[in-house]
């Protein structure tokens, strides 16, 4: 695997070919791992398949929330000819920019038909699924193509990829980085740069591809640039090398110009909004140095891993969606056996591969730690390089326990490496061949994926449901649900998002779940900034704190409502948080005593607000 791949040099590591390619069995192998993938996809993405509108991913609603929305709100988008990049749909009246959030055009507009037919829970789950399968698959022809002779051997490495921890922690809620099939996609192009006379072609697919990948997880994107920089220079420096890096570098500048070209002109509006655009922020709205990885987090277990459901895991990570590493002792032996194994028989051009690969493994196993080492859930004085580039761009923007997602991918090819150089090379004796099947049966399998923990949602009120609320609000009016939508309280943005997969009128809405400026020294933030009215709901919500409301508060909301510019509030039959159900009676008792006493309609508690005068003073 090189850039030097297509240089006539003995020191290239040149692409594997199938010995069957042109045979009739050639797909065979394919079918089954696609087969494979999807199976073990699904098993992850049951609990949402059981009941899509009804259940909720447990451990991230929020997120799943956010990306229902954005799906919604791709159908919205090709019915009113609305911008990709930037809405005030939600937090009116100061909007949202998308494109410094994690909008995933491409797929809210490729998936738009199925929003439309089935909705946006349905095209969540789907997507969810798809992501983990293809990324699995994707892998494992990266590396028939470019690593192994044997299709059991990048099967093993393709599945680990694909499904391995972190990405089955990120299955929880996140569209962006279960897209595992990006990065060997895009490392597979630019591996195909150095051939002869074909760098305008393969410039224009990388270009496209970049494109593709900045819309679904730029985060991810910038990863995988970085760990295809760190590879390629160190394999290229490598004595063996040299010349053949040398000979191939003006095709690689001249297709890496057309690939920047290219994704430039497709981006260049959505990296001006991402940047300059109104609503935009620096950094993000998470903190750096708890989103970092614990050093014994690498030999602990994930949760949601067979090892986990035995009662193995660890608590070592930020939050259940963030377990990036964890991939327990047994498997950290393990690649370090293969790492001696795979040097010890390396011949030349592969070594220099597998000098790259580990160069790769250590800078991301060392940026994933952060800005300060902790070591086994104590965070320590050591200072890390990390520390250094925390306010760097695209750095300053991540958040670096992820960096553990490609240390997973490292990991991988050298499964299928060593794998491979099993299957293909005698062993000394039946002995050693049983050793190497028991190491790798006591490091993988305790890792075996378990599906994603789902709960319940609130069920769809009729009032929103049936479209009774058009009779309520003007078209482009605001309507909120209680408590205000944020990542706590996600149900009146999934609504919205309903809404706008069914076409037609639509509201807007104050607040909601995404990121967004307002932190300290021009930071992002999570959410709006709460204004009294939604901060009181939301304490109802949560905490059931029924506070006494005066004239005084009356008057703050009706400015707050004033503000937003809302026409009507309602409150559905069921409520659902983060946490599950919320107390709702709380927060009928607060709108009661701000708003007075509400009408029934379609299920729902519904109050309508006139300008300058609701909530009504009442002397008190």
């Amino acid at each position: 695997m090189s850039v030097v791949a297509a240089a006539p040099s003995e020191s290239a590591d040149p692409p594997v070919e199938s010995t069957t390619r042109r045979g009739g069995r050639s797909w065979r192998p394919h079918l089954i791992v696609a087969v494979i993938a999807l199976a073990l996809a699904v098993w992850v993405t049951n609990g949402l398949w059981r009941d899509p509108a009804g259940h909720v991913i447990a451990k991230n609603a929020g997120d799943q929330a956010f990306f229902e929305w954005l799906l919604g709100y791709g159908v919205y988008i090709l019915g009113h000819g609305a911008d990709p990049f930037f809405t005030d749909l939600m937090n009116t009246p100061v909007g949202v920019n998308l494109a410094a959030n994690t909008s995933i055009t491409v797929y809210i507009v490729l998936f738009s038909p199925l929003t439309i037919l089935a909705g946006p829970e349905i095209s969540f789950a789907t997507i969810l699924t798809l992501n983990l399968a293809a990324a699995a698959f994707t892998w494992y022809l990266f590396l028939r193509r470019y690593l192994v002779h044997r299709a059991a051997a990048a099967a093993l490495g393709g599945l680990f990829c694909g499904f391995a921890p972190g990405f089955i922690s990120h299955a929880n809620g996140h569209l962006n980085w279960t897209a595992g099939w990006i990065p060997p996609l895009v490392l597979w192009w630019v591996l195909k740069l150095p051939e002869p006379r074909r760098w305008l072609r393969h410039g224009l697919i990388l270009g496209v591809l970049v494109a593709i990948g900045f819309s679904i997880a730029a985060e991810g994107l910038f990863f995988t640039a970085l760990a295809t920089g760190v590879f390629l220079v160190t394999r290229s420096l490598m004595p063996h090398c040299r010349a053949a890096a040398r000979a191939a570098l003006p095709t690689v500048l001249a297709g890496l110009g057309v690939t920047a070209v290219v994704a430039g002109i497709l981006l260049a509006y959505p990296l001006y909004m991402h940047f300059a655009g109104p609503q935009t922020f620096k950094g993000t709205g998470f903190n750096q140095a708890h989103y970092a990885e614990d050093i014994g987090a690498y030999l602990g277990y994930p949760t949601r891993s067979l090892a986990g459901w035995l009662g193995l895991g660890s608590d070592l990570a930020p939050n259940p969606t963030e377990e990036t590493s964890f991939f327990g002792l047994p498997l950290m032996v393990l690649a370090v056996a293969c790492l001696v194994t795979l040097r010890r028989h390396a011949r030349p051009g592969r070594f220099e591969t597998l000098i790259g690969l580990y160069a790769v493994g250590a800078v991301f196993l060392l940026l994933s730690l952060g800005p300060q080492l902790k070591f086994f859930g104590d965070a320590t004085e050591i200072k890390l390089p990390y520390a250094a580039l925390i306010d760097l761009p695209l750095f300053d923007s991540a958040l670096p326990g992820r960096f553990a997602l490609v240390v997973a991918c490292v990991i991988g090819v050298q499964l299928a490496l060593t794998a491979d150089r099993l299957l293909t090379e005698p062993m000394p004796s039946v002995r050693e061949h049983t050793q190497w099947a028991a190491a790798f049966a006591v490091a993988l399998v305790p890792l075996f994926p378990m599906p994603v923990l789902t709960g319940d949602r609130a069920p769809e009120p009729a009032f929103i449901a049936d479209g009774l609320w058009k009779q309520y609000v003007s078209d482009g009016g605001v309507l909120t649900a209680l408590p205000f939508a944020t990542t706590d309280t996600a149900d009146g943005q999934r609504w919205q998002a309903y809404t706008m997969a069914r076409g037609g009128k639509q509201f807007r809405m104050p607040d909601g779940y995404f990121l967004g400026p307002g932190g300290p020294e021009g930071v992002g933030q999570i959410g709006a900034s709460p204004r009294q009215t939604d901060w009181k709901f939301l304490r109802a919500a949560l905490y059931g704190e029924i506070v006494p409301i005066g004239d005084y508060d009356r008057e703050q909301t009706r400015s707050d409502l004033a503000y937003w510019k809302v026409e009507a509030v309602f409150l559905a039959p069921q409520v659902t948080g983060s946490q599950g159900p919320v107390f709702r009676a709380a927060l009928e008792m607060t709108a009661i005593d701000l708003f007075g006493e509400p009408e029934r309609v379609g299920g729902v508690l519904l109050w309508r607000i006139r300008p300058g005068i609701d909530p009504v003073a009442r002397g008190n």
